[in-house]
């Protein structure tokens, strides 16, 4: 498979991401996300679709089979990256993310492979996404938003949306991190804050903020 340019890695990477965090990737999604105009967008989707990297599917664009292993390629040296940055350098988690993307691109195989061996073949991102091994495979949690959890639901924070350095430094000061169990005890109506436990201390968390959120159900308070 020959390497893509940089501009297509990046929107196979970023419809991947959005199917990660179970949106639909439309192209408004998109020109959002890349900062262009939709318009640009749709003409880089059609190309794409033509060398056979994605489909158009009813609620916005897919992966094809070749697509999905190509953004996983990319995503794989961007997180490994991240976790270079983290552990190797002394980056905080919430500045990692830019650095890294202008790493992905130029990272040789070589490189890739001394990194993960040097870092003890990490399994997740800083973010607590996972990192794909060299084939493409992946370790699928079953996870959902913590948006989608009811009163007296609790589970396991898996990955939090890494594109927000001011998020990210909140949910620190939170304690909201990769692996910390939090229990929804109350949620206000009409798309009000919910209420959840965080080590014992209440937090309210707005909406859009646990729409950011992955978690695993571990029970029932």
């Amino acid at each position: 498979m020959t390497k893509e340019s940089p501009r297509t890695e990046e929107y196979l990477e970023y419809i991947y991401k959005l199917q990660e965090m179970h949106e639909s990737a439309t192209t408004s999604k998109l020109a959002d996300r890349l900062e262009l105009a939709p318009s640009s967008v749709s003409e880089m989707l059609k190309q794409l679709e033509q060398k056979g990297l994605v489909d158009y599917a009813e609620k916005g664009v897919v992966l094809t089979k070749e697509g999905e292993f190509a953004a996983k390629k990319v995503i794989r040296k961007h997180r490994l990256s991240e976790r270079l940055l983290t552990d190797i350098l002394g980056f905080k988690w919430d500045k990692v993310h830019d650095e890294a993307c202008r790493l992905e691109h130029d990272i040789s195989p070589e490189m890739e492979e001394k990194i993960e061996k040097k870092l003890g073949n990490p399994k997740t991102c800083p973010h607590g996404y996972p990192i794909p091994d060299k084939e493409g495979l992946i370790v699928q949690d079953n996870t959902v938003k913590l948006s989608e959890l009811k009163a007296n639901e609790k589970g396991v924070i898996i990955s939090v949306f890494e594109e927000n350095s001011e998020m990210l430094r909140y949910l620190g000061s939170l304690g909201l991190y990769p692996q910390v169990e939090v229990e929804v005890k109350s949620i206000a109506p009409f798309g009000g804050p919910i209420l959840v436990m965080v080590a014992g201390e209440g937090k309210s968390l707005g909406k859009e903020l646990t729409e950011k959120i992955l978690v695993q159900k571990s029970g029932v308070i």
